[in-house]
């Protein structure tokens, strides 16, 4: 029996009709999503700390007066609070002796660095010359003025921390939104993945829980990790430094910005250990450089190194053991496609991104086989 030719075309202008509103569809929400950046952007920093906020929930949940407990509102309120009183007492310590550290760096000047270190600067130009790095008629303390003077751009600096005065109000404007929204979240654990599921077939609603509550799972413990992982570093770093004779005010600065550096993979350890050199080089002019300068300058790097070694033995297995549960290789070849791709950027949210998409795909794509590969220490 044949089928008739006009319902031929209706199932064609059906098949036509659902397409072209799939696309249409496709393209407003590309649309809004880009309209809207910053609001999403917003929505996921709150979910993100209403992620880390989570166990803080979790241990005032356990608190009882007289028998009744803490209201959600309570409980988000204060888990906020506990948050915003950890950045501020953070930043509130650290940034001025961060500033004053810059201040003292651009008071020395690269001219001064360059002529107090006469001796190995010359010996350093020998070496250069004789294996062909600079021309023979090249002067030697001109060239390292010049690379300093990139480095050690303090005006740059200044540059940029006025851009930052100057953005203020868009600054508090983002701050103000992400408290509010994340104190939503945090009240009510099931707000995000509610909006989430408003977007998601109800075919899909099943799925789309179980991946939901796993990334949560995951990156609470990721988050988690990174922030200890951070703090480990700059106490470890602080303390070493401080022991093998550098000013606590110094050794503070550095190690915060070897803690904060950690977090970018493979080279943020070593910008940091180069930037904790070079402040060690500029406070110490004053010092013999053979027999003084350099021994210190060993010392803290020997200490630096044996923070790494504690980080590489100690914190990123504990980190990516509890959240990521992918092969070191693995992750090593993901950083590189998002440092390909992002820069740096990419190289910081590699992980969490790669995270949730395996989680993804595990959920919704796991009857192929390269999928079930890549998930299956996630089911372990």
């Amino acid at each position: 029996m044949s089928v008739p030719e006009n319902w031929k075309n209706q199932g064609g202008m059906n098949t036509f009709t659902k397409y072209l509103l799939g696309f249409i569809a496709l393209s407003v929400a590309i649309f809004f999503s880009w309209y809207f950046f910053s609001i999403i952007i917003y929505v996921l920093v709150s979910a993100v700390i209403s992620f880390i906020g989570k166990p803080i929930i979790d241990l005032l949940a356990r608190i009882k007066i007289r028998g009744y407990e803490l209201s959600d509102s309570l409980k988000a309120a204060i888990t906020v609070v506990c948050l915003w009183c950890l950045f501020i007492l953070i930043f509130s310590t650290i940034i001025p002796l961060a500033v004053r550290e810059f201040e003292s760096l651009e008071n020395v000047g690269v001219t001064n660095i360059v002529s107090r270190l006469e001796s190995p600067v010359q010996d350093a130009g020998y070496f250069l010359k004789h294996y062909g790095f600079l021309d023979a008629d090249e002067d030697v303390n001109a060239w390292l003025s010049d690379e300093l003077s990139d480095v050690l751009n303090i005006a740059r600096l200044k540059n940029w921390f006025g851009v930052v005065a100057g953005t203020m109000s868009d600054i508090f404007v983002a701050l103000f939104s992400i408290t509010f929204i994340s104190f939503f979240f945090l009240k009510d654990s099931r707000l995000f993945s509610g909006m989430v599921m408003a977007v998601i077939p109800s075919r899909y609603e099943e799925q789309a829980r179980n991946a939901l509550d796993s990334i949560q799972k995951l990156l609470v413990r990721y988050f988690v990790g990174l922030l200890l992982e951070v703090f480990g570093v700059m106490i470890l770093n602080t303390l070493g430094l401080t022991i093998v004779g550098l000013n606590f005010n110094h050794a503070i600065v550095i190690g915060l910005v070897t803690g904060v550096l950690n977090v970018i993979p493979y080279i943020g350890p070593l910008i940091g250990i180069c930037f904790g050199l070079a402040v060690g080089i500029v406070l110490n002019l004053d010092m013999e450089f053979y027999h003084q300068m350099l021994p210190l300058l060993i010392y803290m790097t020997i200490v630096m190194l044996l923070t790494q070694l504690v980080d590489n033995v100690v914190f990123q297995p504990f980190i990516y053991g509890n959240s990521v549960h992918a092969h070191p290789l693995e992750i090593f070849l993901v950083i590189l496609m998002a440092g390909s791709l992002a820069g740096i950027p990419g190289m910081i949210l590699a992980i969490p991104s790669y995270t949730v998409l395996r989680v993804i795909l595990k959920e919704f794509f796991n009857k192929y086989k390269l999928v079930k590969k890549l998930t299956q220490s996630l089911s372990e």
